[in-house]
């Protein structure tokens, strides 16, 4: 090496001893935090949590009860129920119903480095919904609730009071009478397309699963959109695709705490529900924006779940003069998503494993059915009849 050579490498010690003096530190400061996050911090929760008296699993490193999670999942969907057995809590969350039975009604258990309690104790489970401060943290995941709508269910503390005081309104038993027409129009054409679809012998084999998501989307879409109806249900058919892409994620046996960094790869999934979710922004802001500017114009705001909201949001804004008591235009649109989430498979399969449950126990149709022929007779059911069902 010659002379020239030895100074310039000489004179470059010092600075890569500074880069490597200053990286040194920073690593192993994010190494520290990283090893906080992942072991030392879901230790220092468990001996918190058993301290209280909570029982639950054990943390495993990264991980936790995710493995366990999956497995117990695809045991329990690799083979139908038995013919007649109601017993469906260990087959749909067979994962918590072996965590309650082994740790109790109150336990938790672990979702990656996140303890998570499970509740079981109904008066428990209605302090937790009621509450207004805030105390009780709800899993955060940015990414997915983008996509599937980021209303209600995920918010907390002051938040959470802001868009349920606001959404209230709509859910009042007297504005959910005024949507009983629409409950009832969207059965008769139900019943009447099963009943052109009997053959010559007087009956016919339906899959009632699919026909019953199609009655919910139609209540829902006509309930929450009213005259924008056919608007309403490209969204529900989008939204259900929605759900159906983000169960097979749920589903897959690589779902694991990995999942939530996944979701921003760019795989044939995850483009296919970003572009659901461009399109379903895209129909709710016109649907919105076409509902304020009618307003504005002093049109009546409408009795569908829209209107009220946007009635009520109107009021919280205008009346304290302060636009941050109210909802954005973005926070609507991800209350509408979130209409047909709250109401789309849980109607549609309450109604399917009735008929199920119907079809096992005819006794119980014919109790059902002459209660509802001696109250009604061949008139349409009206609210105040409805409440005098009893069987």
């Amino acid at each position: 090496m010659d002379l020239e050579a030895l100074l310039a490498a000489a004179s470059s010690m010092p600075r890569s001893y500074l880069v490597c003096g200053l990286l040194g530190p920073v690593l192993l400061w994010q190494g520290g935090r990283l090893l906080d996050r992942l072991w030392w911090r879901p230790r220092r929760l468990e001996r918190a949590l058993r301290a209280q008296g909570l029982r639950g699993s054990s943390y495993r490193f990264l991980t936790g009860d995710l493995k366990e999670f999956s497995r117990l999942n695809d045991e329990a969907w690799s083979k139908p129920l038995p013919l007649g057995c109601h017993d469906i809590v260990p087959r749909v969350t067979p994962f918590i119903h072996k965590n309650v039975g082994e740790n109790g009604k109150v336990c938790f258990s672990w979702f990656g480095p996140i303890p998570v309690v499970t509740l079981t104790d109904p008066a428990l489970v209605k302090d937790v919904l009621s509450n207004k401060f805030g105390h009780f943290e709800k899993p955060q995941f940015p990414a997915l609730a983008k996509l599937l709508g980021d209303g209600l269910p995920g918010h907390e503390g002051e938040k959470w009071v802001k868009h349920r005081r606001i959404l209230n309104p709509a859910f009042h038993l007297e504005k959910l009478k005024l949507m009983m027409p629409a409950f009832s129009a969207c059965c008769e054409d139900l019943v009447s397309r099963w009943e052109q679809s009997l053959g010559s012998d007087g009956s016919c084999e339906l899959d009632v699963w699919p026909e019953l998501q199609g009655l919910t989307g139609d209540v829902i879409s006509h309930t929450a959109f009213g005259s924008s109806y056919q608007e309403g249900r490209k969204v529900f058919e989008l939204q259900g695709e929605q759900a159906e892409r983000f169960i097979h994620a749920l589903k897959s046996k690589y779902y694991d705490v990995q999942s939530a960094g996944e979701m921003y790869l760019p795989t044939k999934n995850n483009r296919r529900m970003r572009q659901i979710n461009k399109e379903v922004n895209s129909i709710l802001r016109g649907l919105v924006g076409k509902r304020i500017e009618a307003m504005k114009k002093g049109e009546s705001t409408k009795d569908d779940l829209l209107g009220l909201l946007l009635e009520s949001n109107m009021k919280h804004t205008d009346e304290n003069g302060q636009s941050s008591l109210g909802m954005t235009i973005e926070d609507v649109i991800e209350e509408c998503k979130l209409f047909y989430f709250a109401g789309m498979e849980t109607t549609s399969v309450l109604l399917t494993w009735t008929m199920v449950l119907l079809s096992m126990h005819p006794e119980w149709q014919d109790r059902a059915r002459e209660e509802v022929i001696g109250l009604f007779g061949k008139n349409k059911p009206g609210y105040e009849g409805l409440n005098r069902l009893k069987t």
